[in-house]
């Protein structure tokens, strides 16, 4: 695979003190936006600004090369997903500390400065986000996630608690030192979930993971992949986004769980997790959902199951926070019952 690299934002003599990594897939709607937010930061601080483009269809490259010509643009021929998209462009980051940025984000004129305020407040430098404001209507989308039991998201929206289970990797602080400490995004996720396991490996291992009371970030949230949150009154999804949810939340469940409650919440969530795919199959009428969704999602974790308890074991050994330690940032309502109970059952649509 041919890569290609493009002129620095910055002199190379000069070391940022932040890389700002975007992964680009036709994002060229909402690029502009994007990376005119950073460049109109206000802080002290030199950044670089890396763009990875995941072999976009549409006039991306051109556009980034014709409008920022001070870029870092690195061009991947086939698609490689989101996670080896960051994956690389945190290899060749000169920063510091690494804010991975979704190309349909954008961020407020404080976010840099506030992030690394907050970073030099701390004993030990961990895992950072900023508030989620909807692009659209400018309303407060989370401040972080807590997890339920089976690791389903569920926003945080008090602004007291800075303390969360996960920060979204729309917009993620990190130390480059802690990202490679905890090994980047498993390439082998794709896309999806990948912010979930590095968050809780870093809790894992002691490290932070915390959300700013001030600042944030606007976002259109589910625009890259469908769906992701409730329009009209109705959660909507697509079966491509769903069937990677669940496969990788599993994944992070199976890796990342204390085996004092692992025993005993996975095999309950693979019930569930049947049972639901059943039940909705039946009630929407479409087989489809069962095979590419859940069934899928069981069938991966079989073929995985060594490779899967390989890593297990060497995260495990990693360790260094009490199993009540871990879950004090979850909560005892499965979230996907408050979702039911607020939304009714919901709307997937084909890939």
């Amino acid at each position: 695979m041919e890569m290609v690299h493009h002129a620095p934002v910055l002199n190379p003599a000069k070391k940022p003190l932040c890389s700002v990594c975007i992964a680009n897939f036709n994002g060229i709607d909402t690029l502009a936006e994007c990376i005119d937010s950073l460049l109109k930061q206000d802080c002290d601080f030199a950044i670089e600004i890396i763009v990875h483009d995941d072999a976009s269809t549409d006039d991306s490259v051109s556009y980034i090369q014709q409008h920022y010509p001070d870029v870092e643009l690195l061009i991947s021929q086939e698609n490689s997903g989101f996670c080896v998209s960051n994956n690389r462009m945190v290899e060749i980051a000169r920063g510091e500390f690494i804010l991975l940025l979704n190309n349909d984000a954008a961020l407020f004129p404080d976010a840099l400065r506030s992030l690394h305020e907050y970073a030099k407040q701390q004993s030990i430098n961990g895992i950072l986000g900023l508030p989620q404001y909807d692009m659209q209507n400018g309303e407060l989308i989370d401040r972080g996630f807590l997890h339920d039991p089976f690791l389903n998201p569920l926003p945080n929206l008090d602004d007291n608690r800075q303390q969360v289970a996960q920060v979204i990797g729309a917009c993620l602080w990190i130390p480059k030192t802690l990202w490679k400490e905890l090994g980047g995004f498993p390439e082998w996720f794709h896309t999806l979930a990948e912010d979930m396991f590095i968050c809780c490996y870093a809790r894992l291992k002691g490290y932070p993971v915390a959300v700013l009371t001030h600042s944030g970030f606007k976002h259109w949230v589910g625009k890259s992949l469908g769906g992701g949150k409730a329009c009209a009154n109705q959660l909507r999804t697509t079966i491509y986004r769903r069937a990677l949810s669940e496969r990788n939340k599993t994944f992070v469940m199976i890796l990342c769980y204390p085996a004092i409650l692992a025993w005993l919440l996975i095999p309950l969530h693979l019930i569930l997790l049947t049972v639901e795919g059943l039940l909705l199959g039946i009630i929407k009428r479409k087989t489809q959902l069962w095979k590419e969704i859940y069934w899928n999602c069981l069938k991966e974790i079989w073929l995985k199951r060594k490779f899967l308890w390989r890593n297990r074991r060497h995260i495990q050994r990693d360790r260094q926070i009490s199993s009540t330690t871990f879950f004090k940032v979850h909560t005892l309502i499965p979230h996907k019952v408050r979702m039911l109970m607020k939304y009714g059952i919901p709307e997937v649509n084909g890939k």
